[in-house]
C-alpha cells in the first residue's frame, strides 16, 4: 500500500473529526486556557502508544498464535461497533466518556486517539508487509499530524460548524469506518476460507 493511501486509511480510521465532539465533552470542566496543553499531551501519549504497538505487536500476535486472517476479521468487527456507535449513538452506548476531572490517558490518548481499531489497522498492514514498516511509520505520522491539528482546533471547529455541523462529520466518519470494516471483515473470512482449502 502506497504512503498516501496508508496515511489515508490511518486518518479515517482515527476519524479526530469524529472524536472532536466527545474531546470536548471530556474537556467541558477544564478551563478552556488549559485545552490545548491538555490536547497536545494526549496526542502524544497516544503517539507513544502507536508506535511501541507497531514495533511489539508483531511478536504479540506470534506469541498468542493469532493468525492474520483472524486478526483482520476481528479489526473488521471492531471498526464496525464504533461506527455503529458514531452513527446510531445512544445515551447508553456512544463515544463521549464523563469525566469529573482532567482528562489524562483516558479518554482522550485512549481509545479516542490511540483506541482499538487503529491499533488492529497499523498491526495488519506491518504484519502483511514488514519489510515495508518505514512506510507505514510515515503514515502514521502524517495521519498523527493531521489529528493533533483537528483536535487543537476543535474549539474553533465547534465555532465555525457548530454542534450540528460537527454532529454531522460525526455521522460521515461512522459511514466511511463501516465501508474500511466491512473491507476488513471480508478480507479476514477470504483468507479464513483460503487457509482451510476452499
Amino acid at each position: 500500500m502506497p504512503l498516501a493511501n496508508a496515511a489515508l486509511l490511518f486518518f479515517f480510521v482515527i476519524s479526530p473529526l469524529g472524536v472532536v465532539p466527545a474531546m470536548l465533552a471530556a474537556l467541558k470542566d477544564v478551563p478552556v486556557e488549559r485545552h490545548k496543553r491538555i490536547i497536545v499531551r494526549e496526542c502524544l501519549i497516544a503517539l507513544g502508544i502507536l508506535l511501541a504497538f507497531m514495533a511489539g505487536g508483531r511478536g504479540l500476535l506470534h506469541m498468542l498464535n493469532i493468525s492474520l486472517s483472524a486478526m483482520t476479521a476481528a479489526g473488521g468487527v471492531m471498526l464496525m461497533l464504533i461506527a455503529l456507535r458514531l452513527i446510531f449513538p445512544t445515551p447508553e452506548k456512544n463515544m463521549r466518556v464523563e469525566i469529573e476531572h482532567e482528562p489524562f490517558v483516558v479518554p482522550i490518548a485512549i481509545p479516542y486517539i490511540a483506541g482499538p481499531s487503529i491499533l488492529a489497522t497499523e498491526l495488519l498492514l506491518v504484519a502483511r508487509e514488514p519489510d515495508r514498516w518505514p512506510v507505514y511509520l510515515g503514515a502514521i505520522l502524517i495521519a498523527w499530524v493531521a489529528t493533533l491539528v483537528i483536535l487543537y482546533f476543535g474549539t474553533s471547529l465547534r465555532r465555525f460548524m457548530g454542534d450540528r455541523g460537527l454532529m454531522a462529520m460525526e455521522r460521515l466518519m461512522g459511514m466511511i469506518l463501516i465501508l474500511i470494516a466491512t473491507q476488513m471483515l471480508l478480507d479476514g473470512l477470504v483468507q479464513t476460507l483460503k487457509d482451510a482449502g476452499f
